[in-house]
Parts: C-alpha cells; structure tokens; sequence
C-alpha cells in the first residue's frame, strides 16, 4: 500500500525506445525510492533492465488505473520531446531536451543507452558468427515493413546505393558483410541480405558479432552505443548534433547542391519517408565523401 511508483512512457521506433534507456537509468538516480512503470512501444527493450519494475505494451494496459493511479502516490511522464521547442528550433539535442522536460541533470559525457541481454540472448547472439569478420551494413532505416514505408529508398536517412557499393567492393574478400535493409530495398551483391522479420535482439546480436559497422541514423546506431561499439555513422536529412554520440565515427552529407524547396515540411526540416520532389541534390553521387566513409572503416 505504501509503495511508490514513476510511469515512463515512450513511443515512436526502435531507435527512440533504446535511446530512451539512458533517460531511465537517470530517473532511477533521481526517484530512487520509486518503482518504475515503462509503457512503452517496444517493450521487450526494456525486460532485462533492474532499474525498471514493470513494463507494458502501449496499448495493452490490463487494470493499470487500478494498479498504478487510483489513490495511489505516483508520477506520471508522458511529454514527447520530439515536440517541446527547444528541440524543433534545434536550441537542445534530444536527450537534452528529454532530460529538461523531467528535471534531470544534463550532463553529456554521462548519457548512453543501456540493453543488458540475458544469458540466452548471449547465447544467441553467436549464431550471427561467420568464418570472415563481420561487416554490419544498414542501408535502410525506420520500418522494416514496406507497407509502413512508401518510398524504397528514403534519401532522408538511407544509405546512398553508391556508398553502399563502394563498401562492399573494398571490404569484399575481407569481411563477411551482413546487411539489413527492407525487403523492397536495392540490391547489391556479394552480401548476406536480412530483409525479413528479426526480433529486436536478434538485431542487438548483429551489433555485438560484427567487427566494423556502417550504419545510418536509425536504430543499430543507438544500439551500437549502448554495447560502446564505436561504429560509422552517416547522417543526411538528420543531424548528429541533435540524435547522435560522439563515440561514433559521425559523417554529414555534404551541403546541399541544389536549391532546397521544402514545400511539405511542417515544423522539421524533412519528411522522413524522403519525399522525391525534396531532394536537395542534382545527384546521389554528391552527397557524401566516400573517401572519408571508407577511411573510417579502414577499407
């Protein structure tokens, strides 16, 4: 009767729930004698975590007024800091702006995602060994499922053919390359191809198999920091300064060279499905340095 509870909720992809593990990790320090409730989109990434009490489904939350809310002593927080101010005029990266909407003390050197794996997730993650050292490539971010996705490359945050090509042709004979993409998604050969369903570990054990990784915004990259898996990281209509970490390698794309016309952007600067009639470049071979891309990987 006396206990005392903080219900975290979080929606939105894969990559925004782990990022969110950093959030919790800092509530338990300043609610230590709380018990905390995650609802959460992507559950499962939170199921190992001993900071958290009990974890729910959003949308799937049996007798939860009765057990977490009704006459009992709990704080609830459940603000979306994608759409605070600070972080739509760009004032504050995400986890800044995350950590001021609740009060926490923002100190950058000290945040990074936390997935602890259980033993048979460990166990597991071996299945991803290969007789070559593993290249993880991920040219493809946000929903696996095309239906939720109508562009088959999204130049918002996907990786460029051309980079992508460049990749395997130096690391080929090197590394055993996997990459995970959507099944709708260019092709490219002389790779692994995981276009299907994984479950969110199985893709965390890609992480921690590999050796080199080349990744885009999306949530490999998130995940990559939580096992301190320093990896490269290419950014385009996104910006490291705003969702990424500096123990990664972070490339930008190049300044656009065509004129910019943002007729459908509301209050971000793009569409994340990448929108064609927004493409800011003449062409995809513009857009990044694949020189400094492979001299990252050390290809």
């Amino acid at each position: 009767m006396n206990d005392k509870y903080l219900v975290f909720h979080v929606e939105g992809g894969l990559g925004k729930n782990v990022a969110s593990t950093a959030v919790i990790t800092h509530l338990k320090k300043k609610y230590s004698d709380r018990k905390i409730i995650v609802v959460a989109s992507c559950p499962e990434v939170f199921l190992n975590n001993e900071n958290i009490y009990r974890v729910y489904r959003v949308g799937a939350t049996p007798y939860f007024y009765d057990n977490y809310i009704y006459k009992k002593d709990t704080i609830v927080l459940r603000k979306e800091p994608y759409y605070e101010n600070d972080h739509i005029t760009r004032k504050t990266p995400l986890y800044e702006t995350w950590f001021n909407m609740y009060g926490i003390p923002y100190k950058k050197e000290e945040i990074r995602p936390y997935i602890p794996m259980n033993g048979m997730q460990n166990i597991s993650s071996q299945g991803w060994r290969r007789e070559k050292p593993i290249l993880l490539l991920q040219t493809n971010g946000g929903p696996l499922d095309v239906n939720m996705q109508p562009n088959a490359y999204a130049w918002t945050r996907d990786m460029p053919p051309i980079v992508a090509e460049a990749i395997v042709k130096a690391a080929a004979g090197k590394y055993h390359i996997i990459r995970v993409c959507r099944s709708n998604s260019y092709d490219l050969n002389g790779v692994e191809r995981i276009d299907g369903h994984l479950s969110n570990f199985e893709l965390f054990g890609l992480i921690l198999a590999s050796e080199k990784r080349a990744l885009i915004d999306s949530s490999l990259h998130h995940a990559a920091a939580a096992f301190n898996k320093p990896s490269t990281v290419m950014w385009v209509g996104t910006d490291p300064k705003m969702f990424g970490y500096d123990m990664h390698h972070n490339i930008c794309a190049k300044e656009p060279s065509g004129k910019i016309k943002r007729i459908d952007s509301y209050i971000f600067d793009y569409d994340f499905h990448g929108n064609h009639h927004e493409f800011p470049y003449y062409a995809n071979d513009t857009i990044f340095n694949l020189k400094e891309i492979l001299n990252s990987l050390a290809l």
